[in-house]
């Protein structure tokens, strides 16, 4: 379906910075008025009229702030961190990218503080640099924790809106955290990595330590090619209670080969607008590839067997993805040798038939809390 751009990359994200409204993000009011000043496929409109449109709701929250109208300045200053955040969707590598990561940064910080959220901000050490997350804390002591990764256009902090907001709201504390490539990771030199159990492991490790995390207790949630990501961790993890992916990518490396096969194809036919040129450029960038061929090369060994899992597992696949999602997440629900596990499948007349559920994000989280709720009670010592 198509929603409000013809350059089919626009029209995705588009549809995200309305799907986050809900949760706090901008209202469908204001992600069409920004839309009114964007020229469809022309990537720096687009990042131009975001980025102004966060720094009108970034003073406006200054204003009610100085006003004493706390609450209400946190609530516009996490729309002025949706702006930010939706800006740089297209800035590609450099400074300018760098520029609006920092504020979208500042502003979530500020919005967690002003509308008093339980969330904690920790780095976890890795390589040469260390990873970020938020934990927001339930307030029930014995609530399960879910770990949320995202996918290959997403940061940790967007996590929040698309579906950590609803968890916690939910009864369940909740981890937010960046994998290399992920938000500005590949600025510092981390790319995607093909055994993505080690740094979810790392991170694992980590909420145990410092927030009392518990083996057996926690659940981890994978949204787009974070689906590759936990189905990875799926199969090495042993302190996992229940893995849930939208959708699960078992081979991820040949989403990228087919991608590049396409690319190739099209290339000699098609006129790329500046917007997919953009992306491309930045898929590159976060798998510190320079070329198709590198790309396809960086990405080959991202692969996760199925025969290796046997934890509780949910599937979640949206009608309207690809036939390439489609194929993976029903043959990797066949094959894996959980005892429990559930592919769920939202046809469109749910409205949450969008990738990873983006026109409706609240469906994604009432499948998944209903899996987990029913999979604790029915283990009520996890």
């Amino acid at each position: 379906m198509t929603y409000r751009f013809n350059d089919e990359h626009m029209d995705l994200f588009f549809m995200a910075a309305l799907g986050w409204g809900p949760a706090g993000g901008l209202d469908v009011g204001q992600v069409y008025h920004i839309a009114e000043t964007i020229t469809d496929g022309d990537p720096d409109t687009w990042v131009n009229a975001f980025a102004l449109y966060g720094n009108y709701l970034d003073q406006q929250a200054n204003t009610w702030r100085a006003k004493g109208w706390r609450h209400s300045a946190g609530e516009m200053r996490l729309k002025a961190f949706a702006s930010y955040r939706s800006a740089w969707q297209f800035a590609g590598p450099g400074q300018r990218f760098s520029e609006l990561y920092a504020q979208h940064q500042r502003t979530f910080a500020l919005a967690i503080d002003e509308l008093r959220l339980p969330a904690t901000r920790f780095e976890i050490p890795w390589k040469h640099t260390s990873l970020p997350g938020h934990y927001f804390a339930n307030p029930d002591p014995d609530a399960q924790l879910v770990l949320v990764i995202g996918g290959a256009d997403t940061c940790h902090e967007d996590l929040f809106l698309t579906v950590g907001r609803n968890l916690l709201e939910r009864g369940y504390s909740v981890a937010l955290a960046d994998l290399p490539g992920q938000g500005e990771l590949q600025a510092q030199g981390l790319y995607w990595e093909a055994e993505a159990e080690k740094p979810i492991s790392a991170i694992i490790d980590q909420l145990i330590i410092r927030f009392g995390a518990r083996p057996g207790r926690i659940a981890l949630l994978g949204l787009s090619l974070g689906g590759y990501f936990v189905s990875r961790a799926a199969g090495h993890e042993t302190r996992l209670a229940t893995v849930i992916a939208s959708t699960p990518l078992h081979d991820a490396g040949l989403l990228f080969a087919r991608s590049v096969q396409a690319a190739t194809r099209n290339q000699a036919s098609t006129a790329f607008s500046a917007a997919t040129l953009r992306s491309y450029q930045t898929t590159f960038w976060k798998a510190g590839a320079r070329t198709p061929t590198e790309l396809v090369d960086r990405t080959c060994a991202m692969r996760a067997d199925p025969a290796r899992v046997t934890v509780p597992f949910l599937s979640l696949l949206g009608g309207g993805e690809s036939d390439l999602f489609t194929e993976q997440a029903r043959t990797w629900h066949a094959a894996i040798g959980s005892t429990q596990k559930s592919l769920v499948e939202l046809p469109a007349q749910t409205g949450a038939d969008g990738h990873v559920q983006l026109n409706n994000r609240l469906r994604l989280a009432q499948e998944c809390c209903g899996w987990m709720d029913d999979l604790f009670a029915a283990n009520p010592d996890q």
